[in-house]
């Protein structure tokens, strides 16, 4: 893949931003569902973010647009590239999901825009989605390295003991987790994007992510050997699992139960 976008890709994608304001939230609903037919891709993401109502569809088909508008000006879309990495990072996205993502983007941009969508701007659109996904691939490979090498920091999954559950009030509770193998956890920071799974009686798990607002409680003295989270939830869940090791959150979690997540 070339450091740099030809011209003639950079001249025919800003000619597709009329079609994109046109018809930019269809295309991606339509990608979506598209990418969405591979299980384990579609486990990548949060479901309650999708669908009629949901957000994200509308957050791409905006981020899209501003990655075509400014293409010759990548500058100006650096802090958005850095908030999707982190976001990415939480979601635990790797390098070999990003052709699924390519390939459901162009054959979505083909169905809706139809012969308007020709080999040109299909090549175009290629070129400028692998460009793109070498950026994100190389700044989450240093954010996952940053991670497993901070202090309490790790790859793979990891063990969590819920050891003290708080009722902060008639909607929040606190939890005191610590890890099964009795290692630090890592600090984070606030900005960092929350990942977690959820078991609600009578539902299938499901994702649910934010953005880590406040700080976790501290140990006494570093490494953490435990970290402290806050949150509201619905009423009936039981358990909260797994994704990355910059976040983790649950309601209703009895003393001395266990949750898995990955860094």
């Amino acid at each position: 893949m070339s450091q740099t976008l030809s011209d003639e890709t950079i001249a025919l994608v800003k000619a597709t931003v009329p079609a994109l304001e046109a018809h930019g939230l269809d295309i991606v609903r339509e990608m979506y569902s598209r990418m969405f037919q591979n299980a384990e891709i579609r486990d990548l993401f949060n479901q309650s973010h999708h669908g009629d109502s949901g957000s994200q569809p509308r957050a791409l088909t905006a981020a899209i647009l501003a990655y075509a508008s400014n293409i010759d000006n990548l500058g100006a879309l650096a802090p958005a590239v850095e908030r999707i990495a982190q976001k990415h990072v939480g979601l635990q996205i790797l390098p070999e999901h990003y052709p699924h993502v390519g390939e459901a983007l162009l054959g979505a941009i083909k169905a809706v825009l139809g012969d308007a969508a020709t080999e040109e701007i299909l090549a175009a659109w290629a070129e400028a989605y692998g460009f793109l996904a070498n950026i994100l691939i190389a700044r989450e490979g240093h954010i996952y390295h940053d991670l497993a090498a901070a202090d309490g920091g790790w790859t793979g999954w990891r063990d969590f003991v819920v050891d003290d559950v708080r009722r902060e009030s008639e909607i929040i509770t606190s939890f005191t987790l610590r890890p099964k193998d009795g290692g630090g956890v890592i600090r984070h920071k606030p900005g960092q994007y929350l990942t977690f799974w959820l078991e609600i009686p009578g539902h299938p798990p499901v994702k649910r992510s934010c953005r880590f607002i406040s700080r976790m409680a501290r140990s006494m003295a570093p490494p953490m050997r435990w970290a402290r989270i806050s949150g509201r939830l619905p009423n009936g869940t039981t358990m909260a699992v797994r994704r990355s090791s910059t976040r983790r959150r649950a309601r209703r979690m009895p003393r001395g139960a266990t949750m898995t997540s990955p860094a």
